[in-house]
């Protein structure tokens, strides 16, 4: 197999099969699709929808050269050519209704023109959207396609001003309330975005888009699936640790096949480096800032339910953190459960980038300090790996000590017990630990254990009024938080730390360690062993 060009940032699919790109072939996606009359996917940014829009694009306009060796190529009617209709709000950001209809009309136009319509009429948006469908219909003889990328965007590029996204969403109510009144007119309508569409009233009238966003068989339409590296990216494997690739990328799923981002693959084999690339395009201050209100406790983010009306709730007034989290790519399904008739979803982080750069993003915020975050996770990290219970104190300490005054004048926060535990497990979880929070056993739930290396540390939290108590480590030994553990036959930390209501800082630490128990054969002497399997005459 030979190496081709990576196709970092271009998202045409002409481009890609007239060049020497890899391309990953989802048109066996875009045929199943093309049965149906109208569908909708949600997707975080920077997974595919874009080229995949394109890829139905050239399908629908019957340029059968470019698929050539495709899925689609023997199975696609390319007889039949359909006007295509396509309207992007993916690239810039629209601040102000007016800019919104200036971008409407526009690709409106382009859209006339690019098909050989007749000179557009001054018509009102809706009306003009009408006429171009209409149009189109009669000047091809065929039904006409509609393709909308990035539906969402006007709007979520402005969800910090609740009233400027309720002018966008009433704004782009104009176009899409237009497509079931056409429906005689089109043979196929597709949109896609980053937010599910049930509880968005712009889709009040819309009600026959089929949603395919947590639909199994439609799971990996974007990304990359584990066949697809072997079969399409083989040559960019070599030098790579599988395994870590897959630790670091890999897990996002829709409830069927797990898939990489392809933006965090195609820049691992440019530069060689198992780097954060896709929560580095930016996370949206709207995302940080809700979280902030809502006092959202950091270990529940590893692990949340949900049900599928919740995951699709997107309401501008009302945004679940759960629903937020999840259509942006921060939060994916790692498993269901059935309760009571109810389908419910397990949500946590799909892979280490994300665990690890949103937790660092936490910390950041959770403490008031972007720049010193960086270096508590280091030094927290290799205080652990060193078991060096005494210094960890001093670390803790100085953690919470170094929070600004101003921070907690600013709310109640600091009285919570919530909120320091949250610091802590957001600075080992940014530091690469896969740490386990809120863990029940039958005596009660343990706050947070963490492997690390050949040893385990147990916390336990506890808020007291001005003086250490002593009940954070006694909890753990009288509930027996670190008996699982034991069996292991690693060192065990029981580490114990208690926070003041009033002082805001830590009052007490206490930590014990216990020692793997010895088996009966590690307490032979080496001679008695050698005579026992002959080795001493």
């Amino acid at each position: 197999m030979d190496r081709k060009e990576l196709p970092i940032g271009v998202q045409t699919f002409a481009t890609i099969r007239s060049g020497d790109y890899y391309y990953v072939d989802k048109t066996g996606y875009a045929m199943q699709l093309a049965k149906w009359r109208t569908c909708f996917l949600s997707r975080p940014r920077r997974f595919g929808k874009s080229l995949f829009i394109d890829t139905l694009a050239e399908m629908f306009a019957g340029h059968k050269a470019l698929f050539e060796g495709l899925a689609c190529y023997d199975e696609w009617d390319w007889d039949t050519v359909y006007p295509v209709v396509r309207l992007s709000f993916a690239g810039g950001r629209l601040r102000d209704p007016a800019a919104l209809d200036e971008r409407i009309i526009a690709q409106l136009h382009r859209n006339a023109m690019r098909l050989g319509l007749g000179p557009m009429p001054e018509y009102r948006i809706p009306d003009l959207f009408i006429w171009l469908i209409q149009e189109a219909e009669q000047v091809h003889g065929q039904q006409v396609v509609v393709l909308v990328d990035e539906y969402d965007k006007p709007i979520l590029d402005n969800l910090t001003n609740t009233d400027l996204a309720v002018q966008m969403r009433d704004g782009l109510a104009n176009v899409y309330s237009v497509l079931k009144d056409q429906e005689a007119h089109l043979r196929f309508v597709m949109l896609t975005g980053v937010s599910q569409f049930s509880h968005v009233s712009i889709f009040s009238e819309l009600n026959n888009l089929d949603d395919i966003s947590l639909s199994e068989a439609f799971s990996a339409v974007c990304g990359y699936t584990e066949d697809d590296l072997d079969e399409v990216f083989g040559p960019e494997l070599e030098g790579l640790d599988r395994d870590e690739v897959r630790d670091w990328y890999n897990g996002y799923n829709w409830d069927g096949t797990a898939v990489y981002n392809p933006y965090d693959l195609l820049l691992l084999f440019r530069h060689r480096k198992l780097r954060s690339y896709w929560f580095g395009t930016g996370t949206p201050a709207f995302l940080v800032e809700t979280l902030r209100s809502r006092r959202f406790f950091a270990p529940n983010l590893a692990r949340s339910y949900a049900t599928s009306d919740l995951l699709s709730n997107f309401d501008i007034a009302d945004i679940t953190v759960e629903a937020l989290l999840f259509q942006s790519g921060y939060l994916t399904i790692t498993g269901t459960e059935v309760v009571g008739g109810t389908t419910y979803y397990i949500l946590g982080y799909p892979n280490r980038e994300v665990r690890d750069a949103m937790n660092s993003t936490l910390l950041a915020w959770l403490i008031d300090d972007t720049s010193g975050a960086e270096g508590h996770r280091r030094k927290l990290r290799l205080l652990l790996e060193a078991g060096q219970t005494e210094a960890l104190e001093e670390f803790v300490v100085s953690l919470f000590a170094g929070i600004p005054y101003q921070w907690f004048t600013r709310n109640d926060i600091g009285t919570q017990e919530g909120f320091y535990s949250s610091v802590f497990y957001a600075c080992v979880a940014g530091s690469g630990l896969d740490p386990v929070a809120e863990e029940s056993s039958n005596h009660g739930r343990l706050d947070l254990a963490v492997r690390v290396g050949a040893q385990v540390y147990v916390f336990e939290f506890k808020m007291v009024d001005d003086e250490p108590e002593g009940m954070a480590l006694a909890q753990i030994k009288d509930r027996g938080y670190a008996d699982k553990y034991l069996a292991d036959r690693v060192p065990v930390h029981l580490v114990g730390i208690e926070f003041s209501r009033t002082k805001r800082t830590v009052v007490g630490f206490e930590t014990e360690t216990i020692q793997p128990r010895r088996s009966d054969r590690a307490d032979q002497t080496l001679a008695e062993f050698s005579d026992e399997i002959g080795l001493v005459d």
